[in-house]
């Protein structure tokens, strides 16, 4: 292993010296000896970052969340945006260079391309779900959520609206402020 660490052993031997630990397992006292890796595991002598890579690759492979054995993975992440699909035309769309440069839709240059390509959009969102209006303009989902409330509200003349509880906390914010 010593082989990935670019120290010295006579430098690992000062830094622990310096932060008052006389072995590097002691920097490890606080975790449980249960939940402590019960062998490291041996590393090939040095290899190529391709082949190292491949490596770690196929030990993260190994890891399952708590209570499974295998199957699919548990993900913790996005308070509300989960695993879904994206449609493969999606990564053909976003490598256009009129969808990633800085300018914005009104200027000159862009205009043309890209208003064309939000009138198709809407207009085929519309077709494709039977409804009146489809609004491609707004620069995030928690901004579009904010102004379809609003058009919510207008159109059926209420003042109140139900929120999910599973939305996202920070488009909440967002519809909250408006």
């Amino acid at each position: 292993m010593s082989g990935y660490i670019p120290h010295t052993p006579e430098e690992r031997r000062a830094m622990l010296s310096v932060i008052g630990a006389g072995r590097e397992e002691d920097l490890l006292m606080d975790i449980p000896a249960d939940l402590r890796a019960r062998a490291i595991p041996s590393l090939p002598p040095a290899c190529t970052e391709l082949e190292l890579q491949r490596l770690f690759a196929a030990w993260a492979g190994e890891n399952r969340p708590a209570g499974q054995s295998s199957g699919s993975m548990l993900s913790l992440l996005g308070a509300g945006a989960y695993d879904h699909a994206i449609p493969s035309v999606v990564g053909q769309l976003i490598g256009r260079s009129e969808f990633y440069t800085a300018y914005t839709p009104y200027q000159a240059e862009m205009s043309q391309g890209l208003l064309q390509a939000i009138y198709e959009y809407q207009t085929m969102i519309c077709e494709l779900t039977a409804m009146d209006v489809a609004n491609a303009s707004v620069y995030d989902g928690a901004s579009a959520l904010a102004e379809a409330a609003l058009m919510a509200m207008r159109v059926t003349k209420r003042s109140t609206l139900a929120v999910a509880p599973t939305l996202h906390p920070h488009y909440r914010r967002v519809l909250e402020s408006y």
